[in-house]
């Protein structure tokens, strides 16, 4: 008789692995997404011309080929990752790439008259940035930020690839030894599914309590 108990908790020590990933890939994608979306605004034309390719080029390339050349190619410049590292690395730099043009619509679409506030008020672009746009921008960007982690959480897949033993490479071993299919997969498409309900809940949550801060402050 199979003894699925000790299956499943094979399958949940690949969840802890997933979350790591998810956790780690949406910081790192949070930060470059701050950099290059501001970067595409900047009056400094060279700063723009990085950003710029920067995104193009991890939007426009696949995630399989980021992900293996960080783990298969960096070594041969001396930069030799762990498949964690490279995980990490490639699913940031991919999610913050997309995640950069919702900083800059974000921002862009803040009135125009709020900007005028500031020169009415003499305060310098990096004060009316800190203290007046970003503020309302970063309510436009929660949502999309949302759907950004969540399509991150999903893409922590394709590190099986690399043989990090996440949900889906810990389904795969349950598979090839059980001979069931059924059984793994219906537990990771419920784990992934669990994870992204708890990504939505939360940045709902916070989008929430920003919305009543700025209310407070406008008030």
């Amino acid at each position: 008789m199979t003894d699925w108990s000790g299956y499943l908790s094979l399958i949940l020590q690949g969840a802890l692995v997933t979350v790591q990933l998810t956790v780690m890939g949406s910081i790192l994608a949070l930060i470059v997404a701050f950099l290059a979306g501001l970067g595409r605004i900047s009056r400094f034309f060279p700063l723009r011309w990085l950003a710029t390719g920067y995104i193009e080029f991890f939007r426009g390339t696949s995630i399989f080929v980021q992900l293996f050349f960080a783990y298969f190619v960096l070594p041969f410049a001396g930069i030799t990752l762990t498949p964690l590292q490279a995980g990490v690395l490639a699913l940031g730099l991919n999610v913050g790439a997309y995640a950069a043009e919702v900083v800059r619509g974000a921002i862009l679409s803040v009135g125009k008259e709020q900007y005028e506030a500031c020169i009415a008020l003499n305060l310098s672009r990096w004060h009316c940035m800190r203290k007046v746009i970003l503020p309302q921008a970063l309510l436009i960007m929660l949502p999309t930020f949302g759907n950004n982690a969540i399509e991150l959480l999903k893409a922590t897949s394709v590190v099986s690839l690399i043989s990090l033993a996440d949900m889906t490479f810990q389904a795969n071993i349950v598979r090839s030894q059980t001979g069931s299919t059924l059984f793994p997969f219906a537990t990771i498409l419920i784990l992934y599914f669990a994870f992204a309900m708890v990504i939505a809940f939360s940045i709902r949550a916070l989008e929430r309590r920003m919305a009543r801060g700025l209310d407070g402050v406008r008030t």
